[in-house]
């Protein structure tokens, strides 16, 4: 006889190039706390936000191909880079494995925030030119005005641990000049945070961008997504225990112990990281 694996008690699979998706994992633990997660950072390779749509896609794949050999249920890619260049193929590649992204989550939040349609999106250098949060506004807000502007350096403030402050604060204002100056016609009302490491910023950000303009951050409303979604299949934990963590690097697990408590609320035993190859993993696409 052969016994069917119960996939609810199966874990959920996060990645990210970094660190930064630890937010979107707080927000998991918070929303989902039964589910076991296994959260997998490329670290040897951070940032995605400079690298080319092709070298994403193919990290991307590598990534979901080393968690599945975890026994996953399913996928959360916690990075805004890899949602806006290779959700969808990933999407395609495996079907039957619900894979969510950062991105249409945070477009739906920031649209229900925005009262006059006049929205900001700050991101990575390549978040901001493949237009994914602009083209998923305007999907829900044919009638918004959007205005996006890269702040690669916020991901180094944020992982250095600069997250508030008059020097920080100095920087995040030249960062956001061209989107708050005085000659913009449409003066925002919102600003979505299109980078997982921002949020770690938010105080500064918020600060600077004044308290008129309302701040959107995906991870909630992604959590509230996967749970959503994993209710509807049955998938969901209905055990009564807390949910397991584990953690993956491609690079330096000590390091990514440390950073992470710039941006994960629960302290993470270096000696617990996992040090792991992708690059070896072949991919089902």
């Amino acid at each position: 006889m052969v016994e069917t694996v119960d996939r609810s008690r199966l874990a959920i699979g996060v990645f990210d190039s970094g660190v930064g998706g630890l937010t979107v994992l707080n927000a998991l633990r918070q929303v989902l706390p039964q589910e076991h997660l296994v959260y997998l950072g490329d670290t040897a390779r951070v940032p995605y936000g400079t690298k080319s749509a092709l070298s994403v896609m193919r990290y991307a794949e590598q990534a979901v191909c080393a968690l599945r050999s975890r026994e996953i249920k399913a996928i959360v890619v916690a990075c805004n880079t890899a949602s806006a260049m290779a959700l969808e193929h990933l999407q395609a590649c495996y079907p039957d494995l619900p894979v969510f992204g950062v991105i249409e989550p945070g477009a739906a939040a920031a649209c229900s925030a925005s009262k006059q349609g006049h929205i900001g999106v700050i991101a990575t250098e390549s978040t901001t030119n493949n237009q994914a949060y602009q083209k998923a506004i305007l999907r829900r807000m044919p009638e918004a005005r959007i205005r996006a502007q890269a702040c690669s350096l916020f991901v180094a403030l944020a992982e250095e641990g600069w997250h508030e402050g008059e020097l920080v604060e100095r920087i995040v204002a030249r960062c956001l000049e061209p989107l708050l100056g005085t000659d913009n016609q449409y003066p925002l009302d919102t600003l979505v945070l299109g980078c997982t490491h921002f949020p770690a910023l938010g105080k500064a950000i918020a600060s600077v961008a004044g308290g008129s303009i309302r701040l959107v951050d995906s991870a909630q409303t992604t959590a509230e997504a996967v749970r959503l979604e994993l209710a509807s299949r049955g998938m969901l934990n209905t055990a009564d225990a807390s949910g397991g963590l584990a953690f993956l690097v491609t690079d330096g697990p000590e390091r990514f112990a440390r950073v992470a408590t710039n941006f994960f609320s629960e302290r993470i035993d270096p000696a617990s990281v996992e040090l792991v190859d992708i690059q070896h993993y072949a991919s089902d696409c």
